[in-house]
């Protein structure tokens, strides 16, 4: 678990200082706009285009991850709800059976 999590991280900084380079790139930039805009569209497409295989399968992992996590939250959802409801029940035996009254 703890390797995943430091490869999440490593990814997300990874991600964070590619994202970082092209903005102070472009910022610092000394061609015109147009040419500019034309550089990091195509760099973009590029990018795109040659990671979309590992997006996806990011994406995958992600969805499956948060699919499991819906099922634990469920699955603790519904013990919790049994345990009041045995409470509950366990609570009105003892009261039924402590009553003070006879129905005969």
């Amino acid at each position: 678990m703890c390797k995943e999590k430091s490869s999440i991280s490593f990814g997300m900084g990874l991600i964070a200082g590619v994202v970082g380079g092209i903005i102070g790139g472009i910022l610092c930039a000394p061609c015109p706009g147009s040419e500019t805009r034309a550089k990091v569209k195509n760099t973009v497409c590029d990018l795109a285009e040659k990671y979309s295989p590992e997006v996806e399968e990011a994406k995958k992992q992600a969805l499956e991850s948060i699919d499991l996590l819906k099922y634990n939250l469920e699955k603790q959802y519904k013990k919790f709800g049994n345990m009041l409801k045995s409470k509950k029940l366990r609570r009105a035996k003892e009261l039924e059976s402590t009553s003070d009254y006879d129905l005969n």
